[in-house]
């Protein structure tokens, strides 16, 4: 299983290479059930087994997954996001996302970049991503083609770039969240 890398928030542009998925991708696919009573490391080896079995054992870190709309429909189970974090999963751009995935994605780290344009992008391209000071994501076919993406608040670039929620408080307040 790939390590994980600095998300591209993190960078002023990165090249990655796309994994496409179509629409309706639910957290079923991403965390299969028959995981869960397990650790996040054994729920990625199964992560889209159901439809690219050969996705967790393939993907390299700073990969992106390109989807269709709808990506994270289903249970609100943070490990969905979780697992692509692990596997060094880059971010995931798509059209449209569930609202319970698009929070649990962030409060992980991981980037979500909501693009109309997404299915203009191919499998296995390699893309470049980058971020206007505006914190309007650019990503960039290898064709040279820009894909509008909508702005992401500071708040959240802050969460990706500090690796979760967690990081950003314990960050903030200089201390381990988790003491009393």
């Amino acid at each position: 299983m790939p390590e994980p890398t600095p998300s591209p928030a993190s960078r002023s542009v990165a090249r990655h290479r796309v994994w496409k998925l179509g629409a309706d991708i639910d957290t079923d696919v991403l965390a299969p059930g028959h995981a869960m009573k397990h650790g996040i490391d054994t729920i990625a080896r199964y992560c889209l087994e159901s439809i690219r079995p050969e996705f967790a054992n393939q993907a390299r870190a700073g990969d992106v997954i390109v989807a269709g709309p709808n990506f994270g429909i289903g249970s609100s189970r943070e490990q969905a996001a979780a697992v692509l974090v692990r596997l060094g999963v880059a971010a995931v751009i798509a059209p449209s996302f569930s609202g319970l995935y698009f929070r649990n994605a962030f409060n992980v780290g991981l980037l979500l970049l909501t693009c109309p344009e997404a299915a203009l992008l191919e499998e296995a391209e390699e893309i470049t991503l980058a971020t206007s000071n505006a914190n309007r994501p650019i990503v960039t076919s290898s064709a040279g083609k820009q894909l509008a993406c909508e702005p992401i608040s500071e708040f959240l670039m802050d969460m990706v770039r500090n690796g979760g929620l967690m990081n950003q408080l314990r960050r903030q307040f200089g201390r381990d969240t988790h003491a009393s």
